[in-house]
């Protein structure tokens, strides 16, 4: 049983360590936004506060998946400064690109729908959470040709 177990973590860890890690990134992302929407006052009817606070566990976020995603999920072995910053400017772009998609989807979910702010950030979170995986997956954290033939 044990060892059925561990083959099939073997088997799927880079998609087990990316939802553990994309779970505690949530986590990050959340407890950042209720702290920034705490210290700011914002609610439902401070649109731009919420904006503001969805921006700061934004970034949070983002370095804590940066360090996590290289380190646990996908294991980068780029070890030169140049290739870890071309990696870095990827990751962030990708992340840029789903955090619009996360403004847009809480200003339209709080102020045009009126959902609750923690309802949607919690939706947006599942949304983001998902694109993040296929933008490192296919983009950010590909294996290079040469990082193929170190690994067999």
């Amino acid at each position: 049983m044990i060892k059925q177990i561990r083959d099939m973590y073997f088997r799927f860890e880079e998609t087990i360590n990316y939802l553990f890690f994309g779970g505690l990134a949530f986590f990050v992302n959340m407890g950042a936004y209720k702290l920034a929407a705490w210290v700011l006052g914002a609610d439902n009817e401070k649109v731009a506060l919420v904006l503001a606070a969805t921006m700061f566990a934004w970034v949070a976020a983002v370095l804590f998946a940066y360090w996590t995603n290289r380190t646990f999920v996908f294991k980068s072995r780029v070890k030169d400064r140049q290739g870890i910053w071309k990696e870095f400017t990827a990751f962030v772009g990708a992340r840029v690109v789903t955090g619009l998609l996360e403004l847009l989807l809480m200003y339209v979910l709080v102020d045009l729908v009126d959902v609750d702010d923690m309802i949607s950030k919690f939706i947006c979170n599942v949304v983001v959470i998902a694109s993040n995986y296929v933008f490192s997956k296919l983009w950010v954290f590909k294996k290079l040709d040469f990082q193929k033939k170190e690994i067999r």
